[in-house]
């Protein structure tokens, strides 16, 4: 008989749930030096360039941010790199995994630029012609005292009818930033500079994917603290119920009147938290978010960035919004 054909197959696991992280360094061969590590808003999985991200981190121990910088250094200086340098990476507990690593410039350098107060491309470019770190004086990462989050633009509005859902393809056109010494003020500025902004009170409309009703319950709770009312459709409402989180039940679009769908057109929900049930979504999901998108209501389809406007909301509860220019935060460090 003919012997067996047998082809490799690659297995990979799938880190769900992880963080993921992106770092910018500038290295001229010998020394390397972290312009930012930027913890991501939504999860590994969303596109980076879709995703918000804070500098410096809030949430990672010293130990992931010591192998962070680790790795990162120890890429730079195998790769040669004479410039900046690019890595992603996802964290899952106190796992650290490389996603990706480009040896050039990215397009969160202009944002940590700012947020750091040093102009990284120019050194770079110095670096190239043979400058060294040490030359140019920047030798030492610098963590700000005050919070950076770059937030990503979406054209959703101008094209409407497209899903808004985030993955991995990238959806976003532009960016912004807000900065403040409180992060919960800093997101919330971001979130105003690519409208529409974050409530102060009201209702929150949620329907999440069931993997997701666990999780989404110290969220609600979280905006139930703050005042807001809590309506969701029969799925959801039944889990936060179980929870003993209030809640008001609406129906669903094809459920009778008056649905989710009117009372989002009638202006009676001012935030929605509406994670995808799947890869293809169901049409009610599309309808509901492209209404959101319509009546200018903030809509978040992960929970980590409906956590980020919890911080966000209590912060614009309690704190009166300040603006001040770069030269003022940098001048502070």
């Amino acid at each position: 008989g003919r012997s067996p054909v047998f082809r490799p197959i690659l297995i990979d696991r799938f880190l769900e749930d992880a963080m993921e992280v992106d770092v910018d360094c500038i290295s001229d061969g010998e020394t390397t030096v972290i312009g930012a590590i930027m913890e991501h808003i939504e999860q590994a999985g969303i596109h980076s360039g879709d995703s918000a991200c804070v500098i410096p981190t809030f949430s990672l121990t010293k130990t992931v941010l010591a192998e962070i910088s680790s790795a990162t250094k120890a890429m730079a200086r195998e790769l040669n790199v004479r410039g900046l340098m690019n890595v992603q990476f996802a964290v899952k507990g106190e796992d650290v995994y490389v996603l990706e690593v480009n040896p050039r410039a990215s397009r969160t350098v202009p944002f940590v630029s700012k947020a750091i107060g040093v102009p990284l491309a120019k050194l770079a470019a110095k670096v190239m012609t043979g400058k060294t770190l040490s030359e140019l004086g920047f030798t030492k990462e610098i963590v700000p005292k005050h919070f950076s989050v770059k937030e990503a633009v979406f054209p959703f509005l101008r094209y409407q009818g497209q899903d808004i859902s985030l993955g991995p393809e990238m959806k976003s056109t532009g960016e912004v930033m807000g900065i403040d010494h409180d992060l919960g003020l800093a997101y919330a500025k971001s979130q105003m500079a690519a409208p529409p902004p974050l409530p102060k009170s009201g209702n929150v409309f949620v329907s999440v994917k069931d993997s997701d009703k666990t999780s989404v319950v110290s969220v609600v709770r979280e905006f139930v603290k703050l005042g807001f009312g809590i309506i969701a459709t029969s799925g959801t409402a039944t889990a936060l119920e179980a929870a003993r989180v209030p809640v008001t039940r609406v129906f669903k679009i094809r459920e009778g009147r008056p649905n989710v769908l009117d009372r989002v057109k009638n202006g009676d929900i001012s935030f929605i938290i509406n994670s995808p049930s799947g890869k293809i979504p169901r049409e009610d999901e599309v309808t509901i978010r492209n209404a959101a998108i319509a009546q200018k209501i903030p809509i978040m389809t992960t929970l980590r960035a409906a956590q980020a406007s919890v911080y966000g909301i209590r912060s614009l509860q309690k704190n009166k919004v300040r603006v001040r220019s770069l030269q003022e935060y940098h001048a502070a460090k």
